[in-house]
């Protein structure tokens, strides 16, 4: 189940273990989570290597993932280990195991949704097989922000509430670079909490605020990922695509305008590329929208 899985180098010290966006290749013929929402779309982790030391920046889609990351960085030398959790969603604690000996951390909402959900997590009932039992809790939490150091460069982790409630992004200040999990996705963000929509773009807004260089999600163009990542115009092409989801209750021809329409400007911009298969979360986002807005 690993076998496509790629490890880029975003850059100096930094790698992106990526899998996924192949065409053909389905973890399970029939409806999973772990294809629906992860390898379909391509999906990143990330580690932060300085010599025998690594932080891990979610830990793979499968337990399989988790053991492959830990195996190939131990193969690069490193002997101790800091996982960090982006969020609470399956395709990105599911290879935690792997790290079960190492500190483990997350912020406050994280652990306390894991904790909600872990007995459906581990019975495979919640989101449906593949169950991730067992599902390894955080060790240690953080309320809003909290400063680390890897072989003395500082990474910052920033609690947000962008796609979930309870993410964290990762902000590289030396090098202007954030790493930000779910909180953007090329093509398109997926909606799970429209109810949060204002939230998600004040909270988008003072990432903006960073001034980052470069922008690495967990979901994107792994050709993107491996020259260094995406333009600061990924935050406002998430943002846009929000507020055109706002609009369309009382938009209605907006509806059915394709997605890569919706999007011209952005990917005119080069701060998207245009995947197809977006297109369906597209239409699971409108109507997620809709039926939150009762329409």
């Amino acid at each position: 189940m690993t076998d496509h899985l790629r490890v880029l180098e975003p850059g100096p010290g930094l790698l992106a273990f990526y899998d996924g966006r192949v065409e053909g290749y389905r973890f399970d013929a029939k409806p999973n989570w772990v294809d629906d929402g992860a390898l379909g779309l391509g999906i990143a982790s990330y580690a932060i290597v300085d010599g025998e030391e690594a932080l891990v920046y979610d830990t793979g889609t499968t337990p399989a993932h988790g053991r492959l990351i830990r195996e190939e960085l131990g193969r690069r030398g490193v002997s101790r280990f800091t996982v960090v959790l982006s969020h609470w969603h399956l395709d990105h604690v599911a290879g935690t195991e792997a790290f079960v000996d190492s500190p483990v951390i997350s912020n406050e909402r994280t652990a306390e949704h894991l904790r909600e959900k872990r007995a459906a997590i581990e019975d495979g009932t919640l989101e449906g097989p593949p169950a991730i039992s067992p599902l390894v809790m955080p060790t240690r939490t953080f309320a809003e922000r909290e400063t680390l150091s890897v072989g003395g460069e500082a990474v910052e982790l920033i609690a947000v509430n962008v796609h979930s409630d309870d993410a964290t992004v990762l902000w590289l200040p030396e090098r202007r670079l954030l790493l930000c999990g779910d909180t953007m996705e090329d093509t398109v963000t997926y909606v799970g909490e429209p109810d949060q929509f204002d939230a998600h773009l004040r909270d988008l807004e003072r990432l903006r605020e960073l001034d980052p260089d470069r922008i690495l999600p967990a979901h994107g163009d792994p050709d993107r990922i491996a020259g260094g990542g995406y333009p600061p115009g990924l935050n406002e092409a998430t943002q846009s695509y929000i507020r055109l989801l706002q609009r369309m209750a009382s938009e209605p021809e907006l509806r059915e305008v394709p997605l890569c329409e919706l999007i011209a400007d952005s990917l005119a911009s080069g701060s998207l590329q245009y995947f197809e298969p977006y297109e369906a979360i597209h239409r699971q986002n409108l109507e997620t929208v809709l039926t939150a807005g009762g329409a």
